[in-house]
């Protein structure tokens, strides 16, 4: 049984969040380009914190874990609705279905058909470690937005009701970097934006498009400094067969089971994020199109 609170998990939010405050609030004396630099990792940090927080850490009470990591220091997408889409992208046997997995990547091969080359091109380049870091906020948010529209206009009041707290909220912490902070709103922007990109080095590799479902999550065998900026997630496969298993005890579960967990997940693996990079920079990990031969009814079609 765990404790009502996790206090490392809690030790580290603590951190996390003054380190924000004094980057945006403080430290006056910082360059603007250095205090965006530092800014970044603090925004990946808290995302990685919402994933934690999402499922059910550090208190038992859901709601006030909700409360304490919502503030939306990330800017481009509400914690409520990535709560929703991660709890859904965790029905493993639709992981990577450009349908059912709202964290997918890929595009139903039809669809892929219909893409306008400059489209095409740019979805490609996404598919590569450079790209995702670079071009992958841009686009994954345009497509959220998309998506979340059509819910909206479907009706779902509770998507609008949402945004428009998000939105409000954005709005606030703009005006209290502009008035209170040492930062300009746009070198904000700029962290957050390029905070999501780093987030997406972990996405990025996290799932593969094979056939059994328990080898689409891999694991990385890294103890670096991406892996503490990520709370332990490039032990992928193993949150994803323990999901409420807590960022700190993650890896040591892994070394007592890491032939288990290499076999279940069919060796999908990487030493490191460096030997992701060397590989992956500049060259699509996948096709955009998602590779899967699956019997499947899509809207009245078979994909």
């Amino acid at each position: 049984m765990r404790n009502d609170a996790e206090w490392r998990t809690l030790l580290l939010a603590g951190v996390c969040y003054a380190v924000w405050l004094l980057l945006v609030f403080g430290w006056a004396d910082l360059p603007d380009m250095l205090r965006v630099l530092l800014l970044i990792p603090a925004i990946t940090l808290h995302s990685s914190l919402q994933h934690e927080f999402l499922h059910g850490h550090p208190f038992r009470n859901q709601n006030l874990n909700d409360l304490l990591i919502s503030p939306p220091i990330g800017v481009l997408v509400p914690y409520l609705r990535f709560k929703y889409c991660h709890l859904t992208h965790h029905i493993n046997e639709n992981i990577t279905d450009p349908y059912d997995d709202p964290e997918s990547y890929y595009l139903d091969r039809n669809v892929w058909a219909a893409v306008p080359a400059w489209l095409k091109q740019l979805l490609v380049a996404n598919n590569t470690l450079t790209g995702r870091v670079t071009l992958g906020p841009a686009l994954a948010t345009i497509g959220f937005l998309r998506s979340e529209l059509r819910r909206i206009r479907g009706g779902d009041k509770g998507i609008l009701a949402t945004w428009l707290r998000h939105l409000l909220a954005v709005a606030v912490l703009f005006w209290l970097i502009g008035a209170c902070g040492n930062l300009d709103a746009w070198a904000y922007f700029v962290a957050a934006y390029f905070g999501m990109g780093l987030l997406m080095v972990r996405s990025f590799i996290e799932h593969q498009a094979v056939e059994k479902a328990n080898q689409r999550s891999v694991i990385i065998e890294t103890r670096g400094p991406l892996s503490w900026l990520f709370l332990n997630n490039n032990y992928h496969s193993v949150h994803h067969a323990y999901p409420s298993l807590a960022w700190y005890r993650i890896p040591g579960f892994f070394r007592e089971n890491r032939v288990r967990f290499l076999r279940m997940n069919g060796g999908y693996r990487y030493e490191s994020y460096w030997e992701v990079f060397r590989r992956f920079a500049f060259r699509p990990k996948e096709p955009v199109a998602w590779p899967i031969e699956a019997v499947r009814r899509r809207r009245g079609d078979t994909t």
